[in-house]
This record gives structure tokens, sequence and C-alpha cells, in this order.
């Protein structure tokens, strides 16, 4: 797969999941602790997030830049995996029902770990 297929797929599902992801959240219980973490979720996979900081990465200016930013997708999608652990070891949805976003922001992560691997590469061949 050419790199820029790997970006396009990349930017796809990024903003695929945050879409998942909202959907989701405005299904959760209307219980506070519900909205708090679903509020967390929304942050991480949205706003402050997965998909917006990998679009800014790709606007990177040197690689150091690209890396960064792509470290800060890295964390925020980890993040996101945290709160739908949470979702499901609360009680507040069933593992069946969250699977394929479980499944999704894995791969997530694991696109984003090998483009930042690469990217370091590049920098230390300089």
């Amino acid at each position: 797969m050419s790199e820029q297929s790997v970006k396009e797929q990349l930017r796809n599902r990024t903003k695929q999941f945050a879409l998942r992801i909202m959907r989701l959240v405005d299904a959760l219980p209307r219980r506070r602790s519900a909205q708090v973490i679903g509020n967390q979720l929304l942050r991480s996979a949205t706003s402050t997030s997965v998909g917006a900081n990998y679009r800014a990465a790709k606007r990177a200016r040197s690689p150091a830049e690209f890396c960064a930013k792509m470290g800060i997708v890295e964390e925020e999608a980890d993040e996101s995996q945290y709160w739908l652990e949470l979702i499901i070891e609360s009680g507040l949805m069933t593992e069946k029902r969250l699977t394929g976003l479980l499944d999704e922001v894995n791969q997530i992560v694991a696109m984003v770990v090998a483009s930042i691997r690469t990217a370091r590469r590049g920098v230390t061949k300089r």
C-alpha cells in the first residue's frame, strides 16, 4: 500500500471513529457517571483528539513536528480505549456492543505507531 493511501485511510478511519464515538455517547444512559465518562470519551475521540491531531500532523512543518503530533494522536487513541473499557467494566454498555470500536481504536493505534516509527527512521537517516 502506498504512503498516500495509508494517509488517506488513516484520515478516513479517524473521522469515522469520531462519528461512531459521537453516536455511542448519545446512546449512553442518562446517569451522571455515564455523562462524565461520555464527555471524556467524546473529548479524546473528537475535539482534542485522534482525528483533529492527525489532521494537524499531516500539516506538520518538519518530521519532528509530525512525530510530536502523532504522539498526541497515539495518546488520545489510548485514552479513548481507556474510556471504552471503563464503559464496559462499569456495565454502562456490553462488551459485545463495543467490540468493533475497541478493535478499531487498536488498529488506529497500530497504524499511528507504525507512522511514527517510519517518520523517526527518516529523521535519523539525515
